[in-house]
């Protein structure tokens, strides 16, 4: 039940929840309020008194806006509204007071700090500070932490805002940072000099508002007003994570979150935020082809030549479409090569995905729902590797009460839950049990892709479905391809018994990088990257990668979102549906577009909820038929997380992470 309270903020009169914080309230009128250590997404510290405002009739001194509720406020002696001024001379000097604090012992780095142009200090110390200082105390300085790879420090610059203590407590999961000393002897530092093992660590970089926390790879590369920004989707995980890819030039230098509330909220992994490096590794930057045993490069009409003859000759064909493929290039090379007699798969790591049933295999859950959710059902997935932001807002569902179950192989997911059993078994005792007590509840069932992928994958995913429908709870199926949904939802898909590896003659690889394919087909890749695809193709044909074309991607949700150009592809490399559109000319079989806005348009024919951008459909019930469950242990999909992808894989920084838990993973433990 709300608590509506009438208040008077600068002369505007708003109503709003009486549970609010003065520092919200403003935020609803229109009114910026100044602040450092509040974050809406974290819990309130109150030590950094930038966001002093006047409670008229109040104490006589400024209060704490992002403290004080609303329902805290006392009305005026003849019951009008409260008032608060947030302009008036006493909050002016209260934040100029504030402001010449922070700066006694704040360095001079302007000059050489990474957060120079987009730092918090720098913009509120023009706008509220004063013109002076009135001290002259030598200013104190603190040695810098090694928190990794991943995050620099200098922590002569942190104003002891806590944000990052916060965020890797609360929701990264994490209690290895704290504050430690009083007075000018106060310091952040990490328990007993750890690193970070986090793979969400990289978002206190944008929580920092000052220079103390900056990213370790693009440190010292590029200015923010060089670069060209372009908010587009990543594809590390099936998440859909909204993000801003930074260019200088042909490069990207550095890829920041976007805030979206129903998907990734403001945060992005580790891997999602730093593979950037990779994008410029090991690339596919002009077409070959294999001649006695050895790879040559060609022109595009020879290579584009090579593929159609071998093509045309085939009498059994197949069609991989790769983790990493938009929806458009999926779509493309199903008419391709379906129309060629050919037979087109997406499900490359055998997940046992049931063709034409969008509550098979996306469900019938959207991610928002996990945090109205009472209890939830994790069978068979890691989140915290298969999707880290996810898997914070589990934690988060856990933090305010909500219970958590697990069937398979028990790990670290940073938040206390009941432990089923690791095997099929345990999902049958599930079954098998007592459910009137989940019924009625926001309850919610998540199924991973290491589930579904072995060769009882099928009854597996009807088990899970069945356990939704006795215990009346949504169901998510969560993906580890950013592509995947896709070419589910346009049919890319074989279940006539063929093998799309094994039983052809001629492979078309459209990016499927984590396949095997023996010797014996011809192999045509296209691809962006020198990974496992490439190494085994007859013909290679270079392509753009998700950086560098518009693409369609459905995240695990069902949500279509919009990728979109960052940069242009190097050397002779093209978009993907732009190479099948000349392929499918080489074959006299014109595809009936010539640009992508009408391939698009033909996709949306075909497939009519792919036109509801940033929507997620409800999917009608489809439950499947129950088939008896195997006897194996549940085994996840990721073995490392960092090193999933041919992006991931090409990147320096990433291989040096993977070796990071590696080690970490095997250091003995002292003896207590």
């Amino acid at each position: 039940m709300s608590d509506l309270r009438k208040i008077i903020i600068d002369d505007h009169e708003v109503e709003v929840d009486g549970a609010m914080t003065l520092i919200q309230a403003c935020e609803e009128a229109g009114i910026e309020v100044p602040r450092f250590c509040y974050h809406e997404r974290l819990s309130i510290a109150g030590n950094c008194r930038m966001c002093l405002v006047e409670v008229v009739g109040g104490p006589p001194k400024p209060a704490a806006s992002c403290a004080m509720q609303v329902r805290d406020l006392r009305p005026g002696p003849e019951g009008q509204p409260p008032v608060v001024k947030t302009n008036s001379p006493m909050v002016k000097k209260a934040r100029e007071g504030v402001m010449e604090f922070m700066l006694i012992n704040h360095p001079l780095d302007c000059p050489i700090c990474d957060q120079g142009g987009e730092c918090d200090l720098q913009d509120q110390a023009m706008a509220y500070g004063m013109s002076g200082t009135r001290f002259n105390e030598p200013k104190r300085a603190v040695d810098d932490l090694d928190l990794g790879p991943l995050v620099e420090t200098h922590m002569t610059r942190c104003i002891s805002c806590t944000r990052c203590v916060r965020f890797t407590s609360e929701v990264a999961g994490l209690t290895q940072m704290g504050q430690t000393g009083r007075g000018e002897d106060a310091e952040i530092t990490s328990y007993l000099n750890q690193t970070l093992d986090s793979n969400l660590q990289g978002n206190i970089i944008d929580l920092c508002p000052v220079g103390a926390l900056v990213s370790k790879p693009y440190a010292f590369t590029a200015r923010p007003w060089e670069l060209s920004k372009t908010e587009t989707i990543d594809v590390m995980d099936a998440l859909g994570s909204n993000i801003r890819v930074d260019t200088k030039g042909r490069e990207v230098k550095r890829i920041m979150p976007r805030n979206h509330d129903g998907v990734n909220e403001e945060w992005i992994s580790d891997k999602s935020r730093f593979v950037w490096d990779g994008l410029r590794r090991q690339r596919l930057d002009t077409p070959y082809i294999r001649e006695n045993g050895k790879l040559r490069p060609a022109t595009w009409p020879e290579a584009l030549g090579k593929a159609a003859s071998a093509i045309k000759g085939a009498t059994k064909l197949g069609g991989l479409v790769g983790d990493l493929a938009s929806t458009e290039a999926a779509y493309s090379l199903k008419q391709l090569v379906e129309g060629q007699g050919g037979i087109v798969e997406c499900r490359v790591d055998g997940a046992r995905l049931p063709a034409g049933n969008r509550s098979g295999y996306v469900g019938t859950a959207s991610i928002e729902d996990i945090d109205s959710a009472t209890a939830i059902m994790l069978i068979g997935t890691n989140p915290r590797e298969e999707a880290p932001v996810l898997n914070a807002r589990i934690r988060r569902a856990w933090t305010n009460g909500c219970n958590i179950g697990v069937v398979g192989e028990k790990v670290d997911l940073t938040y206390e839950y009941y432990h089923a059993g690791t095997d099929r078994a345990a999902l049958q005792a599930l079954l098998d049990g007592d459910v009137e007590g989940a019924k009625g509840k926001e309850t919610l069932v998540i199924v991973g892709q290491g589930a579904i992928a072995e060769a009882d994958g099928a009854a597996v995913l009807a088990a899970a479905q069945k356990y939704a429908e006795l215990t009346e709870s949504k169901f998510l199926v969560l993906h580890t391809a950013a592509g995947r949904v896709g070419a589910m939802d346009v049919g890319a898909v074989n279940d006539g018994g063929r093998n799309a590896v094994s039983d052809c003659d001629v492979v078309y690889n459209l990016g499927a990088d984590e396949v095997e394919i023996a010797a014996g087909p011809l192999v045509i890749y296209q691809g962006s990257h020198g990974d496992r695809g490439a190494h085994r193709a007859d013909v290679i044909l270079p392509a753009a990668a998700y950086t560098e074309e518009n693409g369609l991607f459905v995240n695990t949700e069902g949500r279509p979102q919009l990728a979109m150009r960052a940069g242009f592809a190097p050397g002779e490399a093209k978009e993907n549906w732009a190479i099948l559109r000349a392929l499918s000319a080489e074959l006299d079989a014109t595809q009936p577009w010539d640009s992508l806005a009408a391939l698009r348009q033909a996709l949306v024919a075909d497939v009519p909820h792919l036109a509801k951008i940033d929507t997620v459909p409800e999917n009608e019930w489809q439950a499947l038929d129950t088939d008896k469950l195997g006897s194996a242990s549940f085994r996840y999909a990721i073995k490392d997380f960092y090193l999933t992808n041919p992006v991931a894989r090409a990147s320096s920084l990433m291989a040096d992470l993977s070796r990071g838990a590696k080690e970490r993973a095997n250091a003995p433990m002292a003896a207590e």
